[in-house]
């Protein structure tokens, strides 16, 4: 049986019945399909910008440091809509923010391959960020809706498949690069892509918009301490996938000394269980429970990272790798989750507050990592982030709404 009760919270319009009780178990597996669509369309077009950054560099004759600063517009313009992001997806609905924002955050994408000076680039990349942030809590409060109406934990398998699109942009690029495809006209057919996805999944989204009633609120209010808890545990998961990121293909040429192609075996390890733990994560959760998991989930981050520390050789490296990979697998989604489910506050507005906190870990990490690493060493730097595995297991503990 599937619980639905939580629909007299929305006001539905268009197709979708006042209730979802005599929606067909298929029609709903429908509704699940499209909203992973979206998902993969967000990462499709973040994997496609990532494959071209070096020949937009070349293009635009850049140098390391000056590329450094140019990335950095991107959070910037996350960082700026943040504040707005909740209201908006409240206000507006989430199926019409998500619809909006994805067609132009693909079309900002396609306006970054026509970058033939820095001021373009930097200007590109702030829109990119802009929409990309609006989309993220748009799509994440769509899966929150999905998530209830199955009456099970579903949430990891999203954030599967935009590790998944990932992969695929990855590829698509090795493939535009062979036919020797300008950044611009790479990115005009991804744009293309997104855009037929949007066509043919828009209709199934959950056209639902909060109706909570909040008490009459102070100009300043603290913030619920619950959602700042799971943002700060966010923030040690993102921490620490943001380092992966960044740093792991340097550790396995610096550290490690991996020689030619190998160097990136450390980087695909990691991305590869990354996305497999997402996308059995789901099943484990319903098994065993979400705190167990992330308490797990967490050990096995510090786990990994401190024994590529003690042992930086090769092969413990890429299973150690693949350890970080498999622990942060869950905690974002499982976050989200849980901040969605959040009693007093529209979803939407909490995992504003969740990802606000959360994104400061991917956006600080990796930089604070080449500080330490510059003062310590590439190794202490990352026994320094395996203390964020720990500590993620030690505060799962204190939130009663993690089960």
């Amino acid at each position: 049986m599937i619980d639905l009760n939580f629909i007299s919270r929305f006001k539905t319009k268009a197709k979708y019945k006042k209730t979802y009780k005599n929606a067909k178990v298929s029609y709903l597996n429908r509704i699940r399909w499209a909203v992973s669509m979206f998902y993969f369309a967000m990462g499709l077009c973040f994997a496609t910008w990532a494959s071209r950054i070096p020949d937009i560099k070349t293009a635009l004759h850049l140098g390391e440091g000056e590329l450094g600063t140019i990335l950095f517009a991107l959070p910037l313009g996350q960082l700026v809509i943040m504040p707005f992001s909740g209201k908006l997806v409240t206000r507006f609905g989430s199926h019409r923010i998500l619809i909006i924002s994805l067609l132009f955050y693909a079309f900002s994408l396609t306006n970054i391959g026509l970058a033939s000076q820095t001021w373009q680039l930097l200007a590109g990349l702030f829109v990119f960020g802009i929409f990309g942030n609006l989309a993220n809590i748009a799509v994440n409060t769509q899966g929150v809706y999905t998530e209830v109406l199955f009456k099970k934990t579903i949430m990891s398998s999203f954030h599967g498949m935009w590790s998944f699109a990932g992969f695929t942009g990855a590829l698509v690029g090795l493939g535009m690069l062979a036919l020797e495809l300008s950044p611009y006209h790479h990115f005009l057919v991804v744009g293309g892509i997104v855009l037929l996805m949007v066509a043919l999944n828009f209709k199934f989204l959950i056209k639902a918009k909060e109706t909570i009633k909040a008490k009459k609120k102070k100009r300043f209010t603290k913030p619920d301490s619950a959602l700042i808890w799971l943002g700060v545990i966010g923030f040690c998961g993102m921490a620490s996938e943001g380092v992966m990121f960044d740093w792991s293909g340097v550790y396995f040429k610096d550290v490690i000394k991996a020689p030619g192609a190998l160097v990136i075996l450390g980087y695909t390890s990691f991305m590869i269980m990354m996305a497999g733990g997402r996308f059995i994560g789901d099943g484990l959760i319903l098994k065993f429970g979400r705190k167990k998991v992330m308490q797990i989930s967490g050990l096995m981050i510090s786990t990994g990272l401190f024994v590529s520390v003690f042992f930086p050789y090769i092969i413990p490296c890429t299973f150690a790798f693949m350890l970080v990979g498999l622990g942060v697998s869950t905690i974002v989604p499982t976050i989200y989750s849980v901040a969605g489910k959040n009693p007093t506050v529209p979803p939407g507005e909490a995992l504003t507050i969740v990802s606000s906190v959360s994104f400061l870990g991917f956006l600080m990490g990796p930089p604070v990592i080449g500080y330490i690493a510059e003062l310590f060493g590439l190794r202490f730097s990352f026994a320094f982030i395996g203390i964020f595995g720990i500590l993620i297991a030690l505060m799962v503990s204190r939130i009663k709404a993690i089960e």
